[in-house]
Parts: structure tokens; sequence; C-alpha cells
């Protein structure tokens, strides 16, 4: 719709944003009043054309085909010039045909500031007219009363709430129509439905519903403090009210005529099967945290037995292997310790990898000063990769530092890290003695471990070669899981 307007019109920023906030809220407006809804910008010719369109939910459309940037027929362009120039809505005496259906038409201008900077045509499909029910009297005046706000400029209501407090529920869920002191003056028969379940006897009409709701909330359950002005009509805003193990969610449409409020539609919806699932999601969350959490305070336990058993061995060999377990059991309780502190399955890498590649580097160089420095970014890597991949950066951290530096003069070593989607390269590198390339990998503990990792795990290739200027430099290439599948 920017592109549009910014190509035909010279509207302000603050126009165009009205623009966008009565899209954004109209739906409500064109199922109330089961027509099809145009936003028609003029083009400063005489001409208009459609930046924005919407079809009911409640009733048959109009235009089957979009005719979003489209100008308007020529039929149509002097009911919509006029509604523009003279600020008041228009509506043709006849109905016009599209095809083998009538459609009733009708303009409305959209003020902004007390000017109009389009129009809205609202056309109603005549092909299977038939005596309107009292449900269909009442939707189409709350849609008059709505259409009669946006040519006063008083619809998008500007203080509306963003967010959870705006969209569902919808006009078919169930509607109520208050007057302007919060009593009941129509209740659709699935508002009433969604009422009943909450517990309300009886009919609701000629009725205060911020009485009947406040009966029946229990005493010890926590109140959204916005829920009285959204029950009484009074703000543009979404609450739930729970009672009895049923919720139920409220949306208010304030109705105002120059300024003074004449009274509200409220939308209304049973959602006691989304709360529920939502508590149950949030339930689950905190387990998988919790679990995450004890599995590092566990793995933390056993680092630190390991730690003491090797302080208790003679044997050189033996604590050093003990150590290197040590060492690999705390790079695990670091990834568990990441994930306790996220609502996702998905390890925010950098972070991790910084802390763990530093206490490797530290405890391999055993006195030597190595520096550790990284170039580029992990990003976000899923749970069941990240334990795997912060093995084989940790191991082959250890190993450059203990086989490539470990001269008391010490060196640097770099892991740059190249992310391209769910691919990921990562190039460990050091400044070090260097490798003979016809050693090759190595048959250590170490190397085993990281080939079993990257072949079966991270369903990767990994290569060892030897660095331009001295040293070594091994390329690990690696396939990430997908985090939504």
């Amino acid at each position: 719709m920017s592109d549009l307007v910014s190509r035909h019109s010279d509207l302000e920023p603050a126009d165009v944003e009205w623009l966008h906030l009565l899209i954004g809220d109209w739906q409500v407006i064109s199922d109330l009043a089961f027509a099809d809804l145009v936003l028609w910008l003029p083009t400063g010719e005489g001409d208009f054309i459609a930046i924005g369109q919407c079809r009911p939910s409640t009733g048959a459309t109009v235009h089957y085909d979009d005719i979003v940037g489209k100008h308007a027929p020529e039929g149509q362009r002097s009911q919509l010039l006029q509604a523009l120039t003279e600020v008041r809505p228009q509506r043709s005496r006849e109905p016009r045909w599209f095809g083998s259906y009538a459609v009733r038409e009708e303009a409305m201008p959209v003020v902004h500031k007390g000017r109009a900077i389009a129009v809205v045509a609202r056309q109603t499909n005549l092909g299977g007219a038939r005596t309107p029910s009292r449900l269909e009297l009442n939707y189409v005046e709350a849609a008059d009363d709505l259409m009669g706000m946006i040519g006063r400029g008083e619809f998008p209501l500007p203080n509306s709430a963003a967010g959870s407090r705006r969209g569902a529920p919808r006009v078919g869920d169930g509607l109520i129509r208050l007057n302007s002191e919060g009593e009941v003056l129509y209740a659709s028969p699935n508002a009433l439905s969604c009422f009943h379940r909450l517990g309300v006897l009886g009919s609701l009409v000629g009725r205060s519903l911020i009485e009947v709701t406040t009966e029946l909330i229990e005493q010890e359950m926590p109140v959204d403090e916005s829920m009285p002005l959204v029950v009484m009509g009074r703000a543009p805003w979404r609450t739930d009210i729970e009672s009895h193990g049923v919720c139920l969610s409220l949306r208010a449409v304030p109705l105002t005529e120059h300024g003074q409020r004449t009274g509200a539609v409220l939308l209304c919806r049973d959602v006691s099967e989304v709360r529920r699932r939502e508590r149950e999601l949030i339930t689950k969350d905190a387990t998988i945290r919790e679990i995450h959490h004890r599995v590092k305070n566990n793995l933390q336990t056993v680092a630190a037995l390991l730690r003491l058993q090797a302080r208790r061995l003679e044997n050189p060999e033996a604590r050093a292997a003990l150590e290197e377990a040590m060492r690999r059991v705390a790079t695990i309780a670091l990834v568990h310790e990441t994930l306790s502190q996220t609502l996702d399955e998905i390890v925010p890498f950098d972070a991790l990898v910084g802390r763990s590649l530093r206490l490797a580097a530290d405890v391999a160089s055993a006195g030597g000063h190595v520096r550790t420095v990284t170039t580029g970014k992990f990003g976000l890597v899923p749970a069941a990769d990240s334990t795997a991949l912060a093995l084989v950066l940790t191991e082959l951290v250890t190993n450059a530092v203990e086989h490539g530096l470990s001269s008391p003069a010490g060196g640097t070593v770099e892991i740059t890290a190249l992310r391209d989607g769910q691919k990921l390269r990562v190039i460990v590198a050091d400044d070090g003695v260097g490798m003979d390339p016809e050693a090759g990998a190595g048959s250590g503990l170490g190397t085993q471990i990281v080939l079993t990792l990257v072949t079966n795990e991270l369903r990767g290739k990994i290569e060892w070669l030897p660095r331009d200027g001295g040293g070594t430099q091994v390329v690990l290439d690696v396939t990430l899981r997908d985090p939504q599948g």
C-alpha cells in the first residue's frame, strides 16, 4: 500500500499511517456490514486507485479477484469524487449490476485531522437478498455507526492497544451491543452461549454487563486491570474473563459521535481450550528448563569428582586423561546451562563458544601465554547440534594449544565462523609449529571423538591442513538441523 500511495499521491506520513491503521482494523466493519470494503485513493486527476480491499467472512463477496492497484470504474468515479469533495457519505439510489448479481454501493470519506484523504467504498452483494433477521439488523446498524465514525475522523480509534490486546475474537464468534451506560442492547446467540458457559443465567438484554461480569469473577483469581474498561465499552482493548474453568476473550470497539461516546460493540469468544493449551506449554517449558538445569548441576558434580580424583593420582598420563574427561564434561554442562536460561531449544552459540574456548585454551596452555580470537558469527544453533559442536571446537582448540603452541612463547588460536543459513563453516587456525602433511590428523582419543561427532552427529566433514605462514588450520563444514523442523 505504501508503494501505491507514494506513486500516486503526496500524502503526509501521518495520513499514510492513518490509512494503515484503518486497513488493520476494518475487517470487523466488513463482517458487520456483510459487504466488501475498498479503499480508494484520489490521484489528483479526478481518478481513484484501489490501495486496499477487504472481503466479509459473514457473506458473499463482490470482488472475486483482487482489485488493489486498479483504477475505479467509470460509473463509480463520480460517487467517489462527490464523497471526497463534499466530505459526506454518498449512497447510490439504484444498485449497480456486476454480471448476474446486483450490488448496493456507498462511498464514505476517510477523514483525518478534518481533511478527507481517501474514500471507503462499501459494496453489498444483493444476489442472496432475503428478509434480514434480528441479528443481521444489529450487525448492519453497528456497521453504520462505525462507517459514520470513519467519515468524522473518529475511526480507527487512535488509542487502540497493540499486540495481544487487538485482533481476535471475530464478529461471528459472538457480538454484544452496549449503550453509553454499559447496558446490553443486543446479544447474538453465540455471545449468549459464551456467557452461559461462563455462568450467566437468563438473558443479557437490559442488564449492566459489568455487574453481570463482576458477580462471576472468583475472588482469588487475578484480574486484568483493564477489564472493567473493556466490559463497559470505554476502551478499545481486549481482555480475558475467567471463571470456573471457562475463559472468555472480550474485545471492545467504542462507538462515538462527535467525540461523545454513544455505546460500544463487544466481540466475545470462548478461548478456554486455547488458554488450557497455553498453560500446558508454559508448564512444559518450565519443566524442560528445570531438567536442563539439573543435568548441568549433575555434570558439574561429575567434573568436580574427576578433578578430585585427578589430584590424587601420581601417574601424569592418568592425571592428564582425567583432566581431559573433566574438560569435556564441563563443556557439555555449559551447553545445558545455556539451555536452562532460554525458553527455546536453541542456543545463542557465540556467547557459549567464547566462554568454552577461553576455558579450554587456559587449561591446555599450562602456563604459556595463549590468545584466542573469534571472528564471524555462529548465530543460533539447535540444541540437538550444540553439544556436539561445542565438544568438537573444544577438542580442536585444546589440540592446537597442546601440540601447536606448546612452547613457553605461546601464540594465537583464531576461530573463524562463516554461517549461511543452516550451512556452517568453522576454521580453527594456530600460528604454532605446524604439522607434518604426511602425518595426517593423528589417532589420539581427542581426534577420534572429533571425527565421530562430525560424521555421525553433525553430518559434516573435517580436514586438517597446513596454514599459510606457518601453523595448522582445521576446516570444519557442517549442516545444522532446521530449528523449525
